[in-house]
């Protein structure tokens, strides 16, 4: 009598099958055995196939936590296909197993597809930070520390794999990262500039307030945004004025990036300008306020303004 995984895999392998949510969530936290049956049905499955489990199982993890689906996605990580290896590093952004530094560190090889290496600098972006925090051993910080700086200065690699061990490295307390920083900024390469913005975001340090400040007028509307979100993560209260302006920015997500930053900046300017945008005619720009204001612990009820 075939074991219920068996069943699972047979139906997930036939093409002509729908992919039920049902049957993937089976997948999670599967046993050694299980898994083992998993590996041997994943070599007789077309790669579209392949692809759109991936893709689903992620998505599956994402909505609900309880779904553990790490083994297969560490497995996935030797794939053949860059779309399963990108998507299966995306699946583990969650977890802080320090086991997962060598492999995205191999992944950022120049050998690795292009796509692929973007992804594994990103994800070790999370490592960074644990690494800032204190939280990883000073062998792995080094091991962070040494693979993300290497990228950023290696002058052979892509401008998208650079710009992302770029904004991987921003938390870290390292005086390379402040050169970086600036010299990404002043490179005269729009990519990279934005990814200098969303750094200086992560540094936390008021010292990049002035550049901020005059980039949220910037006519670039992504750079307006990554502007805007740096402000936020600084939450200087001096920003407000002009992050105010820009939740009637002709860009609806730079808007939504002005309220956001407004939120976690707070303060009587950042509030008023936040009940304002509860009147506004976008229901999504409303709902924005509305988490918003209660981020900042309105005494009123947002609610009540919209009425």
């Amino acid at each position: 009598m075939p074991l219920p995984i068996e069943e699972t895999l047979a139906a997930l392998s036939d093409s002509a099958r729908p992919l039920l949510s049902s049957r993937l969530t089976e997948l999670s936290n599967l046993n050694a055995q299980e898994l083992a049956l998993f590996e041997q049905a994943w070599k007789t499955i077309e790669p579209k196939r392949r692809r759109q489990i991936i893709y689903r199982l992620v998505e599956l993890a994402e909505d609900n936590f309880e779904l553990d689906f790490d083994d297969i996605f560490k497995n996935r990580l030797k794939d053949e296909d860059a779309d399963v290896q990108s998507k299966a590093i995306e699946g583990l952004w969650e977890s802080e197993e320090t086991c997962l530094i060598d492999p995205l560190i191999e992944l950022l090889e120049p050998e690795s597809p292009e796509k692929v290496q973007a992804t594994a600098a990103t994800a070790l972006g999370k490592f960074a930070m644990l690494a800032e925090l204190e939280k990883l051993r000073p062998k792995h910080k080094t091991r962070v520390c040494r693979t993300l700086l290497g990228v950023i200065e290696d002058t052979s690699r892509s401008i998208e794999i650079k710009r992302r061990a770029l904004e991987a490295a921003a938390p870290l307390s390292l005086p390379q990262m402040e050169k970086a920083i600036a010299r990404a900024y002043r490179s005269g390469v729009p990519r990279l500039k934005t990814s200098a913005i969303f750094a200086m975001g992560k540094r936390c340090d008021p010292r990049w307030l002035p550049i901020l400040i005059k980039e949220l007028t910037n006519a670039d509307a992504e750079i307006r945004y990554e502007a805007a979100s740096a402000c936020g993560e600084l939450g200087e209260k001096e920003t407000a004025p002009y992050l105010s302006k820009l939740t009637t920015d002709p860009d609806i997500d730079v808007q939504l990036a002005a309220i956001q930053a407004l939120g976690k900046i707070g303060g009587p300017e950042a509030k008023d300008s936040l009940e304002r945008c509860l009147t506004d005619d976008s229901e999504v720009i409303q709902q924005a306020a509305e988490e918003a204001l209660n981020e900042l612990g309105a005494d009123e009820n947002p609610l009540s303004f919209r009425m």
